[in-house]
Parts: C-alpha cells; structure tokens; sequence
C-alpha cells in the first residue's frame, strides 16, 4: 500500500517550486516523471501523483533536488500567471511563456524614463532666490553673523566698546550699542522666553 506525502508549494508566474517532505529519502531510489499536465513522485512504498496539474509544464525545463529532509521539485510553467493551486482543470491561458516574455521586454523599453537631473535643474532654476530683505532668515546664522561683523566693522570705538561689553557681561544674550547706558553698570543676562540661564563653573 503507498503512502501519501505531506507537500507544500509556492510560486512566481514563471516558476512553482514544490517541496515533498521525505526524510532521509535515497537518491538513488528516487523517481520522478514529468508529463505536461501530471507529475509522479516515487519513493519504494511513498508516492505522490498530482493529476491534472492546474497550468501546463515544461517538463524538459523541470529539475529537482534530493535533500535530507525534502525533496524540491521545480515546474517550469509553459504560460505565464499564478496557479493557485497544485491541481485543477484550468485551461492553459492563450500565451505560452516565450510569446510573454519578448511582450513583456517590448513594453518595458517602450516605457519613457524619468530624467531626474534634468528635474532637479528645473525647479532649482526657477526658485528665485530671495534676499535678506524679503525673508530675514536667508542664509541663517552665517549671514547674521555676517550683519553683526558689518556692524561691528562700520561703528566707531564707543560703539565697539558697548557691544563687547554687553555681549560679554549678559553672557551672550544681550549685544547692546549704546556706550552712554552699557558703561554705568554692568549688563543684565536676559536668556529668551521660555529659557532659564546657568552660571557654569
């Protein structure tokens, strides 16, 4: 009396690899036959017949694999498309895999492809680009920076004086240019809302 195999399989459109779970199984005792609609797997008393398969097969293309736990069998479908299952009477679908594939090439080199760079060029090239006076935050800290050393470089020594003095007393959170009110007393920390200042030392 044969025993049934316990078996599994998953697939492409192309490609359905079956896999029968048979331990230890010799390769020399093993059998396969590949016909188009049916495939035999025999091993002494173990069998597994799968008639009629659901899509036809080349079974010139087919192979399989003896391993220690399973033996892989792999189906070369001769027409595109998912099975869904193992067996069945679905008709073969009207192209056979070679016709599919030169379709396929034809479509995908008919596709236009994107030019990236040439996109990229495009918008960079029509974002104007804004100055100081329509945003004041063009170019951040690089050009406040620059603003302060314009400030700094263009004032006269009272000024210079202030603005040291101010900015080194408050810790960095005041910058003052006023000589007259920065010399009579030393300069408060005023840290920005939300924040609290730390003496570190």
């Amino acid at each position: 009396m044969a025993t049934t195999l316990r078996h599994e399989f998953y697939e492409t459109d192309e490609k359905l690899t079956l896999s029968i779970f048979d331990r230890g199984a010799d390769p020399g005792a093993v059998e396969v036959k590949f016909e188009p609609r049916k495939f035999t797997y025999t091993n002494g008393e173990k069998s597994l017949v799968l008639e009629p398969l659901k899509g036809q097969i080349t079974t010139d293309a087919c192979d399989y694999t003896v391993g220690k736990v399973k033996v892989e069998i792999r189906f070369v479908k001769t027409a595109h498309g998912r099975w869904g299952g193992l067996i069945g009477d679905s008709p073969d679908r009207e192209f056979p895999l070679a016709n599919s594939a030169s379709t396929s090439v034809t479509t995908t080199s008919v596709k236009p492809r994107k030019n990236w760079d040439g996109i990229t060029t495009e918008i960079l090239s029509s974002d104007k680009e804004k100055g100081t006076e329509e945003d004041p935050n063009v170019g951040g800290d690089s050009t406040l920076n620059s603003f302060f050393q314009k400030i700094y470089g263009d004032a006269d020594e009272d000024t210079k004086r202030a603005m040291m003095k101010s900015y080194q007393e408050s810790g960095g959170t005041t910058l003052s240019t006023n000589w007259d009110e920065v010399r009579r007393s030393k300069v408060e920390v005023k840290p920005p809302a939300g924040s609290e200042w730390k003496k570190w030392n």
